[in-house]
């Protein structure tokens, strides 16, 4: 471990890390899906998939209450698009081509090199396949390896099961919990937290690659190994 001149445990050196560039790109296109850039074109599409009661239980977690209104719901996502400090994304299920949820780059730290990964919002039709991870695998490699940002975080309300659930089949790893961190919807949150690294990408990249190949899909498109479980085989 690196010491200072009062033998002092001090971190690795950083001397050539210069401020990074904001997310700025249309579309990023994957075997499954695409995401693309938030526009007014995907209000229909997204209102159609997320406001119906069937849909009500995915916003328990977000910060507004289900919208079952066409013009208040418009106006909900043009409010998404105008936020300067997030970067929202349509998700585009290629076999649809119709946009079945969103998701966010947001409180971007570009001095720092972090980057948070939030507001993400799957339709009922989107969970639980190849997209709803494809998706993930998309942003994550354009975090690392085009933007060339250092620290990708996920955070959630530690109630939410299923996200936590979710972000350690992703490959983040746990860094904890902070108590009472938010009110929201007149209701405590604690919010618990997750992040990777660059150093860890490569690695991660390789097993997003393998869970995604064609390969590990039989006729029906079901999955033939887990991603969780290529996980613990090369941990």
């Amino acid at each position: 471990m690196k010491k200072n001149i009062h033998h002092q445990p001090i971190g690795e050196s950083v001397t050539d890390f210069e401020p990074l560039n904001f997310p700025d790109i249309k579309q990023l296109d994957g075997r499954y899906s695409s995401l693309v850039k938030l526009s007014e074109s995907h209000i229909n599409d997204l209102f159609n998939v997320l406001c119906n009661e069937d849909n009500d239980a995915n916003w328990t977690y977000l910060f507004s209450e289900p919208i079952h209104d066409y013009d208040v719901f418009a106006d909900y996502i043009k409010g998404l698009m105008s936020n300067v400090n997030s970067y929202y994304f349509a998700i585009i299920d290629h076999n649809c081509q119709k946009a079945l949820g969103y998701l966010s780059l947001m409180n971007i730290d570009s001095i720092n090199g972090k980057i948070e990964v939030g507001n993400v919002h799957y339709s009922n039709q989107l969970k639980k396949t190849k997209v709803a991870t494809e998706v993930q695998y998309l942003l994550a490699k354009y975090v690392f390896e085009q933007l060339g940002y250092r620290r990708y975080e996920w955070k959630c309300d530690s109630l939410n099961e299923p996200s936590r659930k979710a972000a350690l089949r992703l490959g983040f790893m746990y860094e904890g919990m902070f108590r009472q961190a938010v009110i929201y919807k007149g209701r405590n949150r604690d919010t618990t937290w997750y992040s990777m690294i660059d150093k860890e990408w490569p690695v991660l990249n390789e097993r997003f690659e393998q869970w995604l190949s064609p390969n590990n899909f039989d006729e029906d498109g079901q999955q033939r190994i887990r991603l969780q479980d290529i996980n613990r085989a090369r941990d």
